[in-house]
């Protein structure tokens, strides 16, 4: 068992954020100290939603009180998320100094949240910055999608190769193990569907890469699963994923285990939520995870795909 502490967005309807992340850490024998820097009705990919912001103060003040409660010194990793505001992320960033104080082997998971595929950023102009100069250095682990993973290192991914050289340069900036939750090469982001003629890649991987600072040498493997048209708005997604993967790392300390039930895990309730979406006929909103619903996959994935080892 471990206690994280997460701060990130949170939803009251659906999951994004703390809501898809705290129960998946739940699930597999952790506890969560969850606070929150976003207070919405829903995702954002529904259009509209009430709520805001969270002063970042409050943030500060939260983790004090955890700290004046002696917690920090039992505190096993920080994971981060939705920023809100370029301010929370300096107030994340002490907050991982502020527990290292306790708890110098506290890991600090960074999941860039800055945009995706499709939609852009959709952050405020500042974030990027915050997260590239103030958190990836302090990160033990970083967890972006494509999207962010070009955007933070500036380099244009078309294949595998480029990818490997975007997270080298990442590792650089800190980072000893780089998550990339969703990697789709050219040829596969530009297929086309028969019928409807639109983008529809048949599989979409993952990338992990963990580097020994003193050596610099890097182990990297891929992970291939069916892709599932789920929707540019379908959210939380990132989040479950990040969760999960700190999660099962803290459990084994091995990179490819950890990748081989994070992409199963993650694969197996996306399935179970598309399916589920399917079964209630035409949808015009977003699809919403079901993580409670296929909790079972958290714990014992139906089945495992393999990682293969790329370097």
């Amino acid at each position: 068992m471990a206690n994280i502490l997460s701060i990130q967005s949170h939803v009251v309807y659906g999951c994004a954020g703390n809501s898809a992340a705290v129960f998946p850490i739940q699930r597999l024998g952790n506890v969560v100290w969850a606070v929150n820097t976003v207070e919405f009705s829903n995702h954002t990919g529904y259009g509209a939603w009430r709520g805001k912001a969270l002063d970042s103060e409050l943030v500060s003040d939260l983790v004090k009180g955890i700290e004046e409660r002696g917690a920090l010194k039992d505190c096993r990793a920080v994971l981060s998320g939705y920023l809100g505001s370029g301010e929370t992320g300096k107030i994340i960033a002490g907050a991982v100094k502020k527990t290292r104080e306790y708890s110098p082997c506290a890991l600090y998971c960074c999941d860039p949240v800055m945009g995706d595929e499709g939609r852009g950023f959709y952050v405020k102009p500042e974030i990027p910055d915050i997260i590239k100069n103030d958190l990836l250095p302090l990160a033990d682990i970083v967890c972006p999608n494509q999207f962010e993973l070009e955007a933070l290192m500036g380099i244009n991914i078309k294949n595998v190769n480029d990818a490997l050289d975007a997270v080298n340069i990442l590792h650089k900036t800190g980072p000893s193990v780089v998550l990339v939750t969703s990697f789709k090469e050219e040829i596969a982001r530009n297929s086309k569907n028969s019928d409807s003629g639109e983008d529809t890649p048949e599989t979409i991987s993952m990338i992990a890469s963990i580097m020994d600072k003193q050596s610099l040498n890097a182990e990297v493997y891929k992970i291939t699963t069916p892709f599932l048209p789920l929707g540019g708005n379908v959210a939380g997604t990132g989040d479950m994923t990040s969760a999960v993967f700190l999660s099962r790392y803290l459990e084994t300390k091995n990179l490819q285990k950890t990748l081989e039930l994070c992409a199963s895990s993650v694969y197996h309730i996306l399935d179970y939520s598309y399916a589920t979406s399917l079964s209630g006929g035409p949808r015009d909103e977003p699809v919403e995870l079901k993580i409670i619903e296929a909790q079972e996959q958290l714990v014992s994935p139906r089945g495992i795909f393999k990682a293969e080892k790329i370097f």
